[in-house]
């Protein structure tokens, strides 16, 4: 088990199997197996990985009679992308300083 929802998130999102399912359920609403429609893999192990993203909050599942509709949850994503964020800003800052700091050595007499 994650100690945080940001570290459960990431974790769910390191396999490809749970990012096509994300990416499945971002365009709606849909059955465990429609879900596992794609993969060539049991509806057992799909379900494993969709109770992986239901842990991390990704994926909740409804019930309507006898359909239960699976379906994304975008808080958790909108976390991790503002984690991702805040060391773009960082990581730009730096990379500008470094092309200050090339342009400036270029513009050195005698420097090419």
């Amino acid at each position: 088990m994650q100690s945080d929802p940001l570290s459960a998130t990431f974790s769910a999102l390191a396999d490809p199997t749970r990012r096509a399912i994300l990416a499945r359920l971002a365009q709606g609403e849909t059955t465990v197996s429609e879900l596992a429609a794609p993969f060539e893999m049991s509806l057992p192990a799909v379900t494993k990985h969709l109770k992986v993203l239901q842990r991390a909050g990704l994926v909740c599942q409804g019930r309507q009679a006898q359909w239960r509709p699976c379906r994304l949850e975008t808080a958790p994503l909108q976390e991790a992308a503002g984690w991702i964020e805040e060391y773009r800003r960082f990581w730009e800052l730096r990379l500008d300083r470094l092309e200050d700091y090339l342009r400036a050595l270029q513009s050195q007499p005698g420097k090419t």
